[in-house]
């Protein structure tokens, strides 16, 4: 079984980017983010209204960074400590080698690259620093511009499961990529 220790918290790095652990203080871009009809469009749960609810989506993170669980980063641009995007791995798996990838980031900065050179940065730590085997992204069928990031940096369609998702009174198809370690090209 894969044996996980995120302390000390992993602080990574990109050409652009910087990865660093959510703390309090991103309360008010955690609610831009997870408050925002836009960047949670395609997430099926209900939208953060406000800082103590910012607060307590921090603290989820961070709880399960604790217990060596899960882990995700605040995404913040090279030179500046401002948070832009939340982006890690949940509901891992560590008897399977296995765990799901998630990504967001606020809307001034789609359409960068910057998803995809954070997936790629993440990834190569999944896999090369804490020698996960698979992952796994599932995504709202209707998110194409996720599909394409996934698609670019090799993963692979394994599922997609028709109207199997119900959430604010619609049922809606997702969409299950997978990556294996020996696929992954950095």
């Amino acid at each position: 079984m894969l044996q996980l220790n995120f302390s000390p918290f992993p602080i990574l790095e990109s050409e652009r980017l910087r990865f660093r652990k959510l703390t309090d203080a991103d309360a008010p871009e955690v609610l831009e983010l997870r408050g925002n009809h836009e960047t949670m469009k395609f997430i099926p749960r209900p939208l953060v209204t406000d800082i103590e609810g910012a607060l307590a989506h921090i603290k989820m993170i961070n709880d399960k960074i604790d217990e060596n669980l899960d882990i995700n980063w605040a995404v913040t641009e090279k030179g500046s400590d401002k948070c832009i995007g939340i982006m890690g791995f949940y509901r891992t798996q560590p008897e399977h080698f296995r765990t799901e990838l998630g990504y967001m980031i606020t809307p001034e900065h789609w359409g960068k690259g910057y998803v995809t050179e954070a997936v790629k940065t993440l990834l190569d730590f999944a896999f090369n620093t804490l020698n996960f085997h698979s992952i796994v992204a599932v995504i709202d069928s209707r998110h194409i511009a996720s599909e394409r990031v996934l698609q670019k940096i090799g993963f692979v369609k394994e599922a997609h499961f028709k109207e199997d998702f119900y959430y604010n009174n619609e049922f809606t198809d997702t969409i299950m990529y997978g990556l294996l370690k020996r696929n992954f090209i950095k």
